[in-house]
């Protein structure tokens, strides 16, 4: 994408699919062109991505992404806003 965006992994099949969400997030990140963010909105059955989402990123982009949490959605699922530069 060359702009900025969001990816919902927060509904249907993403709700009981961690793996699922992972692999759709990496799949945003390579979408993403540089210069843009992707917000990351996942459900809220698998608690927050900075705790298993952020840290795999980090590994995969060294010194090539800016993450911030962004917050808790009222429906209950959490927004991670990362950009890559």
């Amino acid at each position: 994408m060359d702009k900025d965006w969001t990816k919902d992994l927060e509904h249907d099949e993403y709700e009981f699919n961690i793996d699922l969400i992972i692999k759709d997030a990496l799949q945003a990140m390579e979408e993403t062109k540089k210069g843009h963010f992707v917000n990351l909105v996942t459900v809220e059955t698998f608690g927050n991505p900075v705790d298993y989402i952020q840290p795999l990123l980090e590994e995969l982009y060294p010194n090539q992404v800016k993450i911030k949490f962004i917050d808790q959605c009222g429906c209950g699922g959490y927004v991670l806003r990362v950009w890559k530069s």
